[in-house]
């Protein structure tokens, strides 16, 4: 791991390697999928990368394990906390269980039922706060010193990054095997943690791919982080229903490989992220809960075209109440 001056020390693409060693067999190699109609539609060459389909339901549980297997018998013994609206918390519950390390879980009393029932169900004790009232990271900090339990953070952890990255991994991978060249990768993004690894993949790999994160408008702390040089926090007073996409800044490891890696950042609005849930449906048959479509919005509204291109982009995860998933494609035509 390295950084530029002032920077924590950075992860490296040989760190995401060495991620996807210790995952292999424990992850799933998720699917590059494509509509031949969804392509003509657009112009161009689109792929979606499926972590909808990953264990937990989203790429989460990659860093998880990355980060919680590596633990000493005696830190596995004592457990792991973590905080959470429901993906990380879903991802850490089980990568604990099955490396045998009791977990608490903080996460927000609205987060959505499905989210808070798997993490149950996954074996982790779950401490719900009002994420309006209470903070989340003094909680997980009072767990962690109380029990001597190991925090396991959503994003900014060089081991939480490079396990995502190991999406990126497996993308260029399967670019490889069938010969494709993507022009663009695009993420969704909140605190960073996926898009940075996967960004020191990609870029390893294919130096003249542009990769970029998708924000939900308003919701655009990197979006001004990369255009300030520095961390900034984004200032929405308006509620977004992306509840995964909802970090108010960046971290300082994130930032640090983001400022150096991406083409920029892109955003959309929830409109336009209810219409890139239906095309995955529609198109592909995939379930894709709404901060998960945040990407492919982003390119179904033109902030990163897709004519005349091959553009792959992550849809992240797949934890959406079923209530909501269907009043929304039922309500919401594709493109």
């Amino acid at each position: 791991m390295n950084a530029p001056a002032g920077l924590p020390p950075l992860p490296t693409v040989a760190d995401v390697e060495d991620a996807a060693r210790r995952l292999r067999g424990v992850a799933v190699r998720t699917p590059l999928l494509e509509s031949p109609l969804l392509n003509e539609r657009l112009g161009g060459r689109l792929l979606v990368k499926a972590e909808p389909l990953q264990l937990t339901g989203s790429f989460k549980f990659r860093g998880a394990y990355n980060r919680i297997s590596r633990l000493s018998p005696e830190e596995r013994q004592r457990g792991v906390v973590a905080f959470s609206s429901g993906n990380h918390a879903q991802g850490t519950a089980y990568a604990a269980k099955i490396c045998g390390a009791p977990a608490v879980i903080v996460m927000p009393a609205d987060a959505p039922a499905i989210k808070i029932a798997n993490t149950r169900a996954y074996g982790a004790e779950v401490v719900l706060y009002d994420r309006h009232k209470e903070d989340r990271e003094a909680i997980g900090n009072r767990y962690a010193r109380d029990r001597g339990m190991t925090l396991v953070p959503p994003f900014n952890d060089p081991y939480i990054i490079c396990g995502q990255g190991t999406v990126g991994l497996e993308l260029t991978a399967q670019c490889a095997e069938r010969d494709i060249t993507p022009d663009a990768v695009l993420a969704p993004a909140s605190g960073g943690g996926l898009i940075s690894g996967i960004a020191l993949a990609v870029k390893s790999r294919l130096p003249d791919c542009s990769v970029y994160c998708a924000e939900p408008h308003g919701y655009d702390d990197i979006d001004q982080s990369l255009k300030a040089g520095r961390i900034v926090s984004h200032s929405a007073n308006e509620p977004t229903f992306c509840d995964a996409l909802m970090a108010p800044h960046p971290g300082d490891i994130t930032f640090g490989v983001m400022s150096q890696q991406l083409a920029g950042a892109v955003s959309a609005t929830d409109a336009e992220i209810e219409t890139a849930m239906a095309t995955a449906f529609h198109y592909l048959k995939l379930v894709v809960e709404p901060g998960g479509a945040a990407a492919l919005a982003s390119v179904l509204n033109g902030k990163v075209p897709c004519a005349n291109r091959t553009v792959i982009v992550v849809a992240s995860g797949g934890n959406v109440d079923s209530a909501l998933y269907s009043t929304i494609i039922s309500r919401t035509p594709p493109v």
